[in-house]
């Protein structure tokens, strides 16, 4: 017996109706996910980074016109290209607040320190420890509230905390000044 399309029907039962209804709802749900997580990655980008995050970008590179402008002429032909010669960094001047800062952390008897790392990693932490101690800078290991923070033994004044930090960074090691306990 032939079918015509009179014959042909779409029945839907419950079941394939939960299926649908079901499935639209976990695509909603992931598309909610994908947005909280855009949204927080959006704010992420947006919020500054602390200050003892990163080390501070003391140089700018030069943008890249201007290190492609040497390119854009053809040399003559036999003579070698010469380049421009790097313009050499001025040193940091001390800003005036910073010295009255450390005059008036001497005349009040504040005492600093240095901290090298904080880490819930212990074994990292004795490492750490035990390098500056190579480099003739003994520490000690704190814990606190789960985070072992090695720490420069001795304390001294602001001044003589940054002096040390700067020797600290030729060795290799990151560091920055907390007021001794």
């Amino acid at each position: 017996m032939p079918m015509t399309m009179r014959d042909q029907s779409f029945t839907s039962t419950r079941r394939h109706l939960l299926w649908t209804a079901g499935a639209g709802a976990v695509l909603l749900a992931g598309v909610f996910l994908l947005g909280v997580q855009a949204g927080k990655q959006s704010v992420a980008l947006k919020r500054p980074l602390p200050t003892d995050s990163a080390e501070p970008l003391d140089e700018l590179p030069e943008p890249l016109i201007d290190q492609l402008q040497i390119f854009e002429t053809a040399p003559p032909s036999g003579k070698p290209i010469q380049l421009p010669p790097a313009p050499k960094p001025e040193p940091p001047k001390a800003d005036a607040d910073a010295k009255a800062d450390a005059k008036s952390d001497a005349k009040s008897g504040d005492r600093w320190t240095l901290q090298l790392i904080s880490t819930p990693d212990a074994a990292e932490a004795k490492k750490i420890a035990a390098h500056a101690k190579a480099t003739g800078h003994p520490a000690t290991l704190v814990k606190e509230k789960g985070v072992y923070k090695v720490r420069l033994a001795k304390s001294t004044d602001r001044a003589t905390a940054d002096a040390t930090a700067a020797q600290l960074k030729k060795a290799g090691i990151k560091s920055f000044a907390v007021k001794a306990e």
